[in-house]
């Protein structure tokens, strides 16, 4: 697998379903999230790039964590923490907090929160050219919303937050399901989740990972719930 060209500062790596990206400014790089098989993203990048490269973990499960070996310090928001596997506590956390910036170099990339998938996923902004980098709470996919430490409630907020910064957003490139996708999907995602949550919508049962769980086909997503 080859990176993929979005511009010529930004690229993503296709990783068996679940993708990451690669956003270079004019001082240092930045790998979002590490993919889920490979475990050599930072070697992948310097394929790209010979600036430094750091990375964010947009959450931390664990298609998000593949190569954070490869790092001795990881941006995240600290929400997420207790979603980290216990192999990373050595590494060193840059916290991340709803509203932070951070700057690559002529290159601002502004930190959203959206809790909810899981208690400290965060999307990044970039500032200069409305792209999002959602993670996995704003896709066409499948969002799996079961287990511990997913919360349905929590996610709608999320996502009526987000719609502040809707004329900013220009594409949204997640990291599963197709992309890039339009903003408008965002009001789609909460009305359908928001119907999910009143029992308006009848769930078909599904077998992930040996777990029977309910999913709800919202029409522009499939929520996998409890």
């Amino acid at each position: 697998m080859d990176w993929i060209k979005i511009d010529d500062n930004t690229y993503l790596y296709e990783d068996c379903g679940v993708r990451f990206f690669l956003l270079i400014g004019r001082e240092y790089a930045l790998l979002i999230d590490s993919g889920m098989q490979v475990r050599n993203a930072k070697e992948l990048a310097l394929s790209i790039t010979d600036k430094e490269i750091k990375l964010f973990n947009t959450h931390t499960d664990p298609d998000h964590i593949g190569s954070n070996e490869e790092f001795d310090e990881i941006y995240m928001n600290p929400a997420e923490l207790i979603n980290y596997s216990k192999p990373y506590s050595s590494k060193s956390i840059l916290p991340v907090y709803d509203g932070d910036i951070i700057d690559l170099g002529e290159r601002e990339l502004l930190a959203i929160a959206l809790p909810g998938h899981t208690p400290g996923s965060t999307a990044l902004l970039d500032k200069r050219s409305g792209m999002l980098f959602s993670g996995d709470p704003i896709q066409d996919g499948r969002i799996f919303m079961f287990g511990p430490m997913r919360d349905l409630s929590a996610y709608i907020l999320s996502l009526n937050r987000l719609l502040k910064y809707k004329d900013e957003i220009s594409q949204i490139y997640p990291c599963h399901g197709t992309y890039p996708l339009d903003s408008s999907i965002i009001d789609k995602l909460i009305e359908g989740a928001q119907r999910v949550e009143k029992c308006e919508i009848s769930a078909k049962q599904a077998e992930v990972f040996g777990k029977m769980i309910n999913a709800y086909d919202i029409g522009v997503a499939t929520l996998l719930c409890d």
